[in-house]
C-alpha cells in the first residue's frame, strides 16, 4: 500500500487538494496522510489587528483572534476527515506546528506522493501560481509531486514529457509506479525538437521497449521549435482532465515553473 501525503494551510483549506488526494487515494487502495502545516510564525490576523479595535489590550485581542484561528483550523481538519470517511479510506492527520517549509520536506522522505496546491503560499497574501512557496518546496522534496490547480478535475489521460534525459525516464518511472490505476488512461509521450533536427524519439528502440511494458497504448508526439514555447502552446490545448509528468526540459530551480511532477 502506497502513502500519499497532501499538504493544507489550515487557515486556508484547499478544496481542490482534498479533492485529488482523496480520489487518488481511493482509485490507488492508498494510505492518505493530511498534513497540516500550523506554522508558529503565521496567523489569519497581521499586528495591525491587533492595535485597531477600540477596547482592550493587545494581549486580550491576540487571545480573542487566536481563538478564532483555532476554530478555522480545527474545521479544516474535520473537513479532511469527513471526506476520507465518506470515500472509506485508510487516512490519518499529522499537524506540523514548527516551520511549515522544513516540517513538509521532512514530511516527504516518508512519502511515496505529495499533493499540494499551485497557489499555496503560508502567508497572508495571494500569489500566481506557481509561489515562492512552491518553488522553494520542488528542488528539495524527497518524493514525487503532484501539483494540483485551483479546481479538481478528473483525471483522465496522461502528458508524459520526454528529452531522452534519464529525468524524463526516472518520471515516467515514478508516475507508473506510484498511481497504477491510471496505467490504462489515454498515454502521450511529448518530445520537441529543435526545427533543423529530425523527428525521430530519442533513444528510440529503448523507449519503445520500456513504454511497450509500462504504458502499451501510448501514442507518440513530436514538436519542433523551442520546448518551452512549444510545450506550453501544446499543455492550453489539452483538456483540463490531463495530468502532465514533467521530468523533461526543466530550467534551473530558480526559474522553471512547476507543474505535476511524478
Amino acid at each position: 500500500m502506497k502513502k500519499i501525503i497532501a499538504a493544507f494551510d489550515e487557515l486556508k483549506y484547499n478544496k481542490s487538494t482534498a479533492e485529488y488526494a482523496i480520489s487518488l487515494a481511493k482509485q490507488n487502495d492508498a494510505f492518505l496522510v493530511g498534513i497540516f502545516l500550523e506554522d508558529h510564525t503565521y496567523h489569519s490576523y497581521k499586528i495591525f489587528d491587533l492595535i485597531r479595535e477600540e477596547g482592550g489590550g493587545m494581549d486580550t485581542r491576540r487571545r480573542h483572534l487566536d481563538k478564532k484561528d483555532a476554530k478555522i483550523r480545527a474545521r479544516s481538519v474535520e473537513e479532511f476527515e469527513k471526506g476520507c470517511r465518506a470515500a472509506n479510506l485508510q487516512f490519518s492527520v499529522h499537524k506540523d506546528r514548527e516551520i511549515a517549509i522544513r516540517e513538509l520536506l521532512e514530511e516527504s522522505i516518508y512519502a511515496d506522493l505529495l499533493i499540494i496546491y499551485s497557489g499555496e503560499t503560508l502567508t497572508h497574501y495571494t500569489e500566481k501560481p506557481p509561489t515562492r512557496f512552491i518553488h522553494e518546496l520542488l528542488p528539495h522534496v524527497q518524493c514525487p509531486v503532484l501539483v494540483v490547480p485551483t479546481q479538481f478535475k478528473a483525471i483522465d489521460s496522461l502528458v508524459l514529457l520526454f528529452d531522452g534525459e534519464p529525468s524524463s525516464v526516472h518520471a515516467i518511472k515514478m508516475l507508473n509506479y506510484t498511481l497504477p490505476a491510471l496505467n490504462n488512461y489515454s498515454v502521450e509521450v511529448v518530445t520537441v525538437k529543435p526545427a533543423k533536427k529530425g523527428v525521430n524519439l530519442p533513444g528510440k528502440q529503448l523507449m519503445k521497449e520500456f513504454m511497450d511494458r509500462h504504458y502499451p497504448q501510448a501514442t507518440y508526439t513530436i514538436l519542433k521549435g523551442d520546448a518551452e514555447t512549444e510545450i506550453t502552446a501544446f499543455l492550453r490545448k489539452k483538456k483540463q482532465g490531463a495530468m502532465v509528468a514533467l521530468g523533461a526540459y526543466r530550467r534551473s530551480d530558480s526559474s522553471r515553473a512547476p507543474r505535476s511532477r511524478k
